[in-house]
């Protein structure tokens, strides 16, 4: 499988030499200037890691980033950025890239953090690809389950990333803050309930009672939790 590689930098002169030198590394790569237009071919070019500058004119990289988890690209991300300041660092490893790189870099160090991001991501999405738990299975890359009753069923875009990202964070109680800003654009406003009915459909699925849920587990106040050995 060839890696794709999304760079999105508006130095002319840097994006050339980036996109020749990781097409010299035989990674398939596309290339823009502005994060405006990269926004227009990111689902279509499905990249399996982006190189994003930070300093972009019209629309900033954080906010570019932003756009990009709205459209549940869950691709590693690497920023890269002529700023040399701990406080932008935080703020973007805070947003959730995967890794971030000031400009002047070495090409060398630059290819290692690329290879090292994409094992670590490639690894990731073998794990979850498909998960198994009693008598269950979510299929990831398909939106399918089998639920307890042994039928299958196709669950929407939204519901799969509910679940991957209940079951990566198993046993650990995820607050309704987090959930909201992780599958939710901010414009959308969701209620609670909401929430609470996606767990219900969970529980509907996988649940041996769903009466006394054990493995979909709302806590009162704080979140939800998918309880499982």
């Amino acid at each position: 499988m060839v890696n794709k590689i999304l760079i999105i930098e508006d130095e002319i002169n840097l994006l050339e030499t980036l996109k020749l030198n990781l097409e010299l590394e035989n990674y398939s790569v596309l290339a823009f200037d502005s994060g405006i237009e990269a926004l227009k071919h990111v689902e279509l070019f499905s990249p399996h890691l982006i190189l994003l500058d930070i300093m972009l004119p019209l629309m900033s990289g954080t906010d570019v980033f932003k756009k990009i988890k709205e459209l549940n690209i869950n691709c590693p991300i690497i920023f890269l950025t002529a700023k040399n300041n701990v406080k932008d660092k935080i703020e973007g490893l805070k947003l959730g890239a995967d890794d971030y790189i000031t400009k002047p870099f070495d090409l060398e160090e630059l290819l290692l953090r690329i290879n090292i991001a994409l094992k670590r991501n490639h690894s990731d999405n073998e794990v979850l690809s498909v998960y198994k738990f009693n008598n269950c299975e979510i299929n990831f890359s398909n939106y399918t389950v089998i639920k307890q009753n042994g039928e299958s069923e196709t669950l929407s875009k939204r519901e799969i990333a509910f679940l991957k990202l209940l079951i990566e964070n198993k046993n650990t109680v995820i607050s309704r803050e987090e959930i909201l800003q992780k599958l939710w654009n901010f414009d959308e406003n969701p209620s609670s309930r909401t929430i609470d009915n996606y767990i219900l459909g969970f529980r509907k699925f996988f649940e041996p009672n769903q009466k006394e849920p054990t493995i979909f587990q709302s806590i009162r106040g704080v979140g939800y939790k998918f309880n499982n050995q």
